[in-house]
């Protein structure tokens, strides 16, 4: 099909963030965008154990993408992004403060505060540089690191 879309590699993600109205806005501006957000989490034990249980019957993860937040009420979440990493999961971290060594266990991070667009472009260049292309151009708030997984 010549004007057709082309296929997402992320479709299915996970959100993890303690504030209230950002997780609420997050879910509904991913869901118009057709995303599918598999839970909607706001603590580290909560996004551990999905992460670990969320494999299809073939062992494949049924995560595309872990948004998390650095700083949760219960913990890091760098230890969410650390347990990702391990199951093959791609990171981005959405934060107002991010630490550098945290460069090592994300695939970017957007800056917060974001407008839902940046979000969803943010969202899109983790998704084309998975389908092996280079991002002409980052959404506002947003970078991009080496690591994919």
């Amino acid at each position: 099909m010549l004007f057709g879309k082309k296929k997402r590699n992320i479709v299915r993600l996970l959100l993890v963030e303690d504030e209230p109205l950002i997780a609420f806005d997050n879910e509904h501006f991913l869901t118009e965008a057709a995303y599918t957000i598999v839970a909607t989490v706001d603590r580290v034990a909560d996004a551990l154990a999905i992460i670990a249980n969320s494999t299809d019957a073939d062992g494949n993860a049924e995560i595309d993408l872990v948004l998390v937040d650095v700083h949760l009420a219960d913990g890091s979440g760098l230890d969410v992004a650390r347990a990702a990493q391990a199951r093959g999961v791609p990171v981005m971290f959405v934060t107002g403060n991010f630490p550098d060594e945290a460069m090592a266990l994300a695939t970017g991070c957007l800056t917060k505060p974001y407008a839902p667009r940046d979000l969803i472009g943010a969202i899109a260049v983790i998704d084309a540089r998975i389908g092996g292309a280079t991002p002409k151009r980052l959404p506002p708030g947003f970078r991009l690191f080496a690591t994919l997984t």
